[in-house]
């Protein structure tokens, strides 16, 4: 990897570990962990169960923190940063999407997507057409007010994602993003997905599945918390 090329990089991991406590026991879930991620990178992260998969995508979420070595996200190292400062990066730098949706059940659509703008201190009218335009963006205009449980399921991954997307994050992480859905929703969603990265989106995705690997035109495997193959490939649409 040349120098540039790291400079470059939105993510950059150098021998991360994470390190478990297990009794007298210790267990390396990621065991020196190196690589780098560009801008506009469309990743697919996948290995067998254990393999490391959803530990990465916490370190890369900044939801957990590296045992030892260092993650450098956007140009910043975020290892010494305490939680208040992590909570920050979250909200400015990484949109989640997961395959439990994780929607508020008490709150509509339109207030799911304006959540992570609320801790921006934007008022409330601009949350309100910034959310409204990001759930038009995902095509459902129609369905603001609906609350989670009068949407189908790829209406609320459509919601997660428009929620995820809000604030421009640098990066999207979507683990396991069409794992709740029939395959005529998943295709649905991965396309959705897919003009995403079009458009210039940063998107890293655990999968397990095959199929949905081949949308992404980089596939890094896991095996032991190690990455056994990281290979380049013309993603399939």
């Amino acid at each position: 990897m040349s120098a540039d090329s790291q400079e470059s990089a939105i993510i950059q991991l150098r021998d991360v570990y994470r390190t478990y406590l297990m009794g007298d026991q210790s267990l390396d879930a990621l065991a020196g962990v190196t690589l780098n991620i560009q801008r506009n990178e469309y990743v697919a992260v996948v290995g067998s169960s254990g393999s490391g998969k959803s530990t990465l995508m916490n370190i890369l979420g900044c939801l957990d923190r590296a045992s030892k070595g260092n993650y450098v996200l956007n140009g910043t190292d975020v290892g010494d940063m305490n939680e208040n400062e992590l909570a920050k990066v979250r909200n400015r730098q990484i949109g989640f999407v997961f395959q439990s949706f994780n929607l508020l059940g008490r709150a509509s659509a339109l207030k799911n997507v304006m959540q992570p703008l609320v801790y921006r201190g934007i008022p409330i009218a601009e949350r309100k057409e910034i959310a409204s335009e990001a759930l038009v963006k995902v095509g459902l205009g129609d369905r603001m007010d609906h609350l989670p449980n009068e949407l189908s399921g790829g209406q609320r991954q459509r919601v997660a994602i428009s929620r995820a997307l809000v604030g421009n994050p640098a990066i999207l992480l979507a683990d396991e993003p069409t794992g709740n859905l029939d395959s005529k929703t998943s295709r649905e969603i991965m396309h959705l997905i897919d003009e995403l990265h079009d458009q210039g989106q940063t998107i890293i995705m655990v999968t397990h599945e095959a199929d949905i690997a081949k949308h992404c035109n980089r596939v890094i495997s896991l095996e032991d918390g190690k990455v056994a193959s990281d290979v380049k490939q013309v993603k399939s649409r």
